[in-house]
């Protein structure tokens, strides 16, 4: 799968040999796939996936959901707006990173856009992140889509001196996602308040300062544009620990709960989450989860969840509206899904996806709670799904007025 290296120019017939390969990827198979290292240095294990978005790359690397994971990005032209300080979607700074590795087909260029203030090779090494570069991307997209999302080692020293052996064995001793909590390494700390509005050109990021609702939202593994979309909608927002109980969580006194994204198994991080979610919902309180919080959502009202073939990873995925009929193309990151067979009969399925058929969002029948498994913040992706924060903030305004 290496990708066939050009001479450089003015090189004489005979004298150009092909460069030496400085990073490599060992499946727990032992298939070992050489290219061009990029970032880091060093190793790390994870599953590769691949994302078919053509824009957004920095988004999707910080994008904590990703955790555990080495993105193989199908569009060939990955790096060439460099990166910048506004896209970074994680809100825990001090959090590992989203994702573990990443692989491009092609070398980076130099930096393109008005907004960059850093090359991409020099963004992951500084992020710790490792690439590898000049790679057949397609055929790597190939074999996930026919045996699915391997276990792999990504590897990269400029030397060119790898012991494969020892990969090998430790890409076939990894466990895997499944089974696993990532939740712990992405998650915040403690407690903390948000009021940064979504950017518009020419002015940046806005603050809300006459918010009308107050949103508790669950850090799972949050991403910074759903906070600042809730923000945007007249919400201000006190985010809380993965771990945070429901007593203290309904202490704050929240018109609304929100479900944060996340990474890993969420049957494993549903072990503390979600007898949570179901005290909230319990209450009454207006709930809306994506993501991770979706599954854990769906967990918590009786249905299961199950690891996917290959997974959904991309800014163009068609998701039906069922309660509309309408289409809408959406952004997604997850490799469990609900198992809508699952689902108990209080519990409505209100979207699907149109790719494979899989379950992407339920509502409760008797009380104001939904989810959606797409990202409807997108970043990267379109806009299509915004409408669901303003479907959660009519929940909490009819809920507000049955109590007054």
């Amino acid at each position: 799968m290496t990708q066939t290296q050009m001479p450089p120019a003015g090189a004489q017939s005979g004298t150009w040999a092909e460069p030496k390969a400085t990073a490599v990827l060992v499946l727990a198979d032992g298939t070992v796939l050489e290219g061009f290292g990029l970032g880091a240095t060093g190793t790390a294990v994870g599953e590769v996936c691949f994302n078919t978005a053509m824009t957004g790359y920095e988004e999707i690397l910080t994008d904590p959901s990703y955790a555990g994971q080495i993105i193989t990005f199908t569009f060939p032209h990955i790096g060439n707006v460099g990166t910048n300080d506004e896209d970074i979607e994680s809100v825990n700074m001090a959090a590992t990173p989203g994702a573990r590795g990443v692989i491009v087909s092609t070398g980076i260029t130099a930096p393109s856009n008005y907004r960059a203030n850093r090359h991409l090779n020099d963004w992951l090494r500084a992020r710790g992140i490792i690439g590898l570069s000049g790679l057949d991307t397609r055929a790597l997209t190939a074999l996930i889509r026919d045996k699915g999302m391997p276990n792999a080692v990504i590897a990269h020293d400029p030397s060119g001196k790898f012991d494969l052996a020892a990969l090998k064995k430790e890409a076939a001793a990894w466990p895997g996602l499944e089974g696993m909590d990532l939740v712990p390494m992405v998650t915040s700390a403690q407690r903390f308040t948000w009021d940064e509005t979504p950017w518009v050109w020419g002015q940046g990021f806005g603050r809300q300062t006459s918010p009308t609702y107050h949103v508790v939202a669950i850090d799972y593994g949050i991403k910074r544009n759903i906070l600042r979309l809730l923000a945007g909608a007249g919400c201000k927002i006190t985010v809380v620990p993965a771990t945070t109980s429901a007593d203290d969580i309904m202490a704050l006194k929240p018109d609304g709960v929100f479900l944060s994204n996340g990474p890993g198994d969420p049957a494993e991080t549903g072990k503390y989450a979600v007898p949570v979610i179901k005290t909230l919902i319990d209450t009454g309180t207006p709930t809306f989860g994506i993501c991770l919080g979706h599954q854990m959502l769906g967990i918590a009202l009786g249905g299961k969840t199950a690891k996917m073939h290959q997974g959904h990873h991309g800014a163009n995925h068609p998701v039906k509206d069922l309660t509309t009929g309408k289409v809408e193309i959406t952004s997604m990151n997850h490799g469990f899904a609900v198992d809508k067979d699952s689902l108990p009969k209080n519990v409505e399925q209100t979207h699907v996806s149109l790719f494979d058929g899989s379950n992407a969002g339920l509502s409760l029948k008797d009380k104001p709670v939904f989810s959606v498994q797409y990202h409807p913040e997108a970043s990267p992706g379109p806009r299509d799904s915004h409408y669901l924060f303003t479907r959660f903030v009519e929940l909490m305004k009819q809920s507000k007025g049955k109590a007054a």
